[in-house]
């Protein structure tokens, strides 16, 4: 059984995901907020697995709930929730920790299959989006993507292969795309990618692209072809 806490601010929305859930045999709401002091809170009382977080949230916003939940070391996988003129909040809300946005305008199916996949451990956002993301927000980064590339000592723990994988994630790869790249098989993929997540210390596979953007492994196509 899947354990949900809702954070919304519209009581109609929450109730709507409530009936949702509650009706569904793997899935169940333990709880719900309103604003994001009272999601860091509820959170830290009831432990549960995954959270749905909206990001216009009274008081402290989603982001900074995120950051704060983060920050105190819970398991609770965080799946985001946005509207479509929120979209520009949804790279903050990945780096601040998520492990996934959905739209809310999704079918009760694929949110439900967003959480199950966030509770398992994994990205709700498919490689193509994550790439389209990435590409869309390239240009609200602090700094200048194509600068060279940043150090980090996380770096010197991976072997050259796993390098070329972490960048291969950076760019939004699937395991079966990198296995077909480097003439691997998708298990061995699946194992050098385990081993990256750890050793630069990400959560998920969204965190690692996030990480090879930041340290300027993975670059627009302008400054490749700059």
């Amino acid at each position: 059984m899947i354990s949900v806490l809702v954070v919304d601010a519209q009581p109609l929305q929450r109730l709507g995901f409530r009936m949702l859930l509650e009706s569904t045999p793997d899935t169940e709401i333990i709880g719900e907020a309103e604003n994001g002091a009272e999601a860091v809170r509820r959170i830290t009382e009831l432990h549960p697995d995954v959270v749905l977080m909206d990001i216009r949230i009274p008081g402290v916003d989603g982001i900074e709930a995120i950051r704060r939940i983060v920050a105190a070391g819970g398991r609770s996988r965080i799946l985001v929730l946005t509207t479509i003129d929120m979209d520009r909040y949804a790279f903050a809300a990945l780096r601040a920790g998520a492990s996934g946005f959905l739209l809310k305008d999704i079918r009760p199916e694929e949110l439900l299959a967003g959480i199950r996949a966030v509770a398992a451990g994994d990205p709700v956002i498919a490689p193509a989006l994550t790439r389209r993301l990435l590409d869309a927000f390239t240009d609200r980064l602090d700094d200048d993507l194509c600068e060279p590339v940043r150090e980090d000592p996380r770096l010197d723990f991976l072997t050259h292969r796993q390098r070329e994988i972490l960048v291969a994630i950076g760019h939004g790869l699937t395991n079966g795309e990198i296995a077909q790249r480097f003439t691997l098989s998708e298990s061995t993929v699946k194992t050098h990618v385990g081993r990256v997540l750890a050793k630069i210390g990400a959560r998920d596979r969204i965190q690692a692209v996030i990480f090879a953007y930041d340290l300027r492994l993975t670059r627009p196509i302008q400054c490749v072809r700059g």
